[in-house]
C-alpha cells in the first residue's frame, strides 16, 4: 500500500513538473501601459477640466452668497449651495470611476489578447517578478490606445 502511495505522489510531482515546464510566463509593466495609454490622458484631462469648472460655480456661489443682505439668507442659500455641490462632486466621481473601470478593463483585456496570442498561458505584473517571464509591455503598449 505504501509503495502503490509512493508511486502515485511520485507521479503527480513528476505530472505537475511537466505542467510547470509547459506553461509559458509573460510579465507587464501595467502602470508603463496605464501611463503611454491615450485614453487615460484623455480622461485625466477631461476630469481636470470638470474640477475646474467646479470651482468655477463654487466661486459663483460663493460671490452670490456674500451678497446677501441677511444672515438667514446667506444661510439658507448657504445650505442650497453645498447640497448643490455635493451632488455635483459626487455626480463628477462616479462618472470619472465608471469611466476609469471601462478603461482599466479594456487595458486588462488587451494584455489578455496579446498574451494568447503570443502563446502565453500566465501575465504577471512586473512588479512583483524578480525573475523570469518574458516582458510584453512593449507589445501592450503599442496595441493600446
Amino acid at each position: 500500500m505504501k509503495k502503490v502511495l509512493s508511486l502515485t505522489l511520485m507521479a503527480l510531482i513528476l505530472g505537475s513538473g511537466l505542467a510547470m515546464a509547459e506553461q509559458r510566463i509573460a510579465v507587464v509593466d501595467v502602470q508603463a501601459v496605464v501611463s503611454k495609454s491615450a485614453q487615460v490622458q484623455a480622461l485625466k484631462k477631461e476630469q481636470q477640466s470638470k474640477m475646474q469648472d467646479l470651482e468655477k460655480w463654487l466661486k459663483t456661489a460663493q460671490a452670490d452668497v456674500q451678497k446677501q443682505q441677511t444672515k438667514e439668507g446667506k444661510e439658507k442659500l448657504l445650505k442650497k449651495y453645498n447640497t448643490e455641490f455635493g451632488k455635483k462632486k459626487e455626480a463628477i466621481a462616479k462618472d470619472y470611476a465608471a469611466r476609469l473601470q471601462a478603461v482599466d478593463k479594456s487595458i486588462t483585456d488587451t494584455i489578455a489578447t496579446q498574451a494568447r496570442l503570443k502563446g502565453y498561458n500566465m501575465v504577471i505584473s512586473k512588479g512583483v517578478v524578480v525573475f523570469g517571464g518574458d516582458d510584453i509591455t512593449a507589445d501592450v503598449q503599442k496595441v493600446v490606445k
